[in-house]
């Protein structure tokens, strides 16, 4: 049986990945410092955590639950504590993208992270329509990469990442440098960014006298509609011609030109999550 040590399993995705992990085929030995954390993982799954040490003289397999800024600093810290061939799976680009993992050859480090459920979907409980984060009923897709280590740990490593993230679609298989693309750059800097400009709109809108659920319902009605159609999603669909001239008049108006080279260059890319990365400074 494979052995994982799950370190931060109380914490709030440490909790999530303890669920998901119960009844698999893994045995798994949970890690928490904190006496809070314990006790969330206790009455959330009925696990007891041991000493770190132990858990990691055994493990075939180390999930890094931890914050970004902390993982740089843990991965040095147990390092030296694990066997030869152990696999540390990461659950975000940032900190293995900014070089803040540990030089070890003998060691596989391997980056996975969720796509969350998408907005087109075929959920049909409740339940699974509400799991917007994903992970407990609603189905996601995943993406991977295998930073180092043995091409035959990629499939183990995929299988460890579907059962933390389960139910999953796809697990696409990306290097690091596109899993760092795709967050921080495309899902934070420009669609949540994005997410917020259009409810600061809606919340302008409703400041000059739409009312406010008017103006909520409207522009999540044509967010909607304007995805299906942008994505391909609604194929047969079409932008309006006012719309279309509304779109080319705005453009200018709401981005500066370049934006995309500002954002997704490579540079940019490595300045990202090198500020994830580090500790926000104590005013």
């Amino acid at each position: 049986m494979t052995k994982i040590a799950l370190l931060g399993a109380g914490g709030k995705m440490g909790v999530r990945l303890a669920t998901n992990l119960g009844g698999s085929r893994f045995e798994v030995d949970h890690v928490e410092v904190s006496e809070e954390g314990r006790g969330r993982l206790k009455a959330a799954t009925g696990a007891e955590c041991v000493e770190q040490d132990r858990a990691l003289a055994g493990a075939d397999v180390v999930v890094l639950a931890v914050p970004d800024r902390l993982i740089g600093k843990i991965a040095h810290g147990i390092i030296d504590k694990v066997r030869p061939g152990t696999a540390l799976v990461v659950l975000d680009a940032a900190a293995p993208h900014a070089g803040e993992m540990p030089r070890r050859e003998d060691v596989t480090y391997f980056v996975t992270h969720p796509c969350h459920p998408p907005i087109y979907n075929d959920e049909t409980t409740e339940e699974a329509k509400r799991d917007f984060f994903g992970g407990i009923t609603a189905k996601q897709h995943i993406v991977c990469a295998l930073m180092q280590g043995p091409e035959e740990h990629y499939a183990l490593c995929e299988e460890v990442a579907r059962t933390i993230y389960k139910p999953v679609m796809r697990a696409h298989r990306c290097t690091v440098e596109q899993i760092a693309i795709l967050e921080p750059a495309l899902s934070e800097t420009v669609a949540i960014t994005m997410c917020l400009a259009l409810r600061e709109a809606a919340d302008e809108a409703a400041r000059r006298g739409v009312p406010h659920q008017a103006a909520i319902d409207f522009v999540l009605g044509h967010i909607n509609i304007g995805l299906a159609v942008a994505f391909g999603i609604f194929p047969e669909g079409r932008f309006s011609d006012g719309a279309l001239r509304a779109i080319e008049l705005a453009k200018p108006q709401i981005f500066r030109d370049g934006w995309l080279d500002r954002v997704f260059a490579p540079e940019a890319v490595m300045q990202s999550v090198r500020d994830i990365c580090v500790p926000p400074k104590a005013a």
